[in-house]
This record gives structure tokens, sequence and C-alpha cells, in this order.
């Protein structure tokens, strides 16, 4: 059973799945690249001069493989709590299973509904890393602040979520510091 799905591939999505697959949690990103990230032109997120949103996806969604994630284009249709964590079902009829889910699915909270989730003022409430009131169950970026959809604010959500996760699997507060190597 992979222990994180991740449902949605914009910055959100992709910077907590970056943070979970880069320590160590087995990961699978499910969406489409339909992200509205490419109608995007980045002038506005720290350490990138200019970016178009489609090159900003590529270089995202790399990075995420290259940190040991799995991407699957495929649209997820159906999500229900089981036993050990989560289910998700997709168009195809391929059902996986993952201790914690992470929604990242932009202004799109049909999943977030079956799970019981309630949406108000067009928005799934959670707190500042993500957490819903329903255990490991995470919603991020755009899903949960429909009213600050910048990119950076978005990749910045998914890594409280992500870090969040990574605290609840090691019993403790994860940081994700890296430093550089002396020679």
């Amino acid at each position: 059973m992979a222990e994180a799905i991740i449902v949605g591939d914009g910055p959100a999505g992709l910077s907590a799945a970056l943070f979970l697959a880069k320590n160590g949690i087995t990961t699978t990103v499910y969406g489409q690249d339909e992200t509205p990230m490419h109608a995007a032109m980045l002038y506005n997120y720290l350490g990138i001069e200019a970016m178009t949103g489609s090159d900003f996806q590529k270089l995202a969604r790399r990075q995420v493989i290259a940190q040991g994630a799995t991407i699957k284009d495929e649209k997820v249709t159906g999500a229900e709590k089981t036993k050990l964590g989560f289910a998700v079902t997709t168009e195809s009829g391929d059902r996986r299973e993952a201790k914690n889910l992470v929604l990242a699915t932009g202004a799109t909270h049909d999943l977030a509904e079956a799970l019981g989730l309630e949406k108000k003022k067009n928005t799934v409430e959670s707190d500042r890393n993500g957490r819903t009131g329903v255990p490991r169950l995470y919603v991020t970026g755009w899903t949960t602040r429909p009213d600050k959809i910048q990119a950076i604010i978005s990749a910045g959500d998914g890594a409280a979520t992500a870090l969040d996760i990574l605290s609840a699997e090691a019993g403790k507060d994860i940081h994700d510091f890296d430093v550089v190597e002396e020679k």
C-alpha cells in the first residue's frame, strides 16, 4: 500500500509530493497536467526572475519524479475512507489505497465532499498545515485558499502539508533542511 496519495498536480500537490518522496514516503500523484498554471507567467515567485507556468510545471514534475514519486496521468473519480486509510478510484477503474490522502484539486471539491468534508464559501476548511477534521486527510493549495491562488503560496501550503505528514509518521516535528556538504 502506498503511504501517500496526492490528487492534483499543480504547485501545492507537486510540492507536497516532492517533500514526501524526498523523505522516504512512497508517494503517488494523480494529475493530468491540466492545472491553470499553464496560463501563468511567473514574475513573483521568489528565486525565479521570469518563467512560464508551463515551464514551471515541466521542471516541477521532473523534480518530483527524480525524488522518487510516481505521477499517474489519470483522473480520480472517487475517494473513500478505508480501514487502513483511504482509497481512490480512477476513471479507468484502477483503485489504490494509502495511509494519507492529500487533495490539491483546485476549485473542484467533489472528492472532499465525498469524504465528508464540507465546502464553505467555495473552500474546504483546514488548519494552516492542511489538516482537516478527518485524520490523515489533507486539503492544500487553492482547495483551501481560493482567495490566495499564487503559485508560491500553494507550493508553501503543499510543503507545510508534507511536513505535517512527515511529523505524524515520525512522532515528532520534522524539518527538511539540506546543507551544503563541506569539501
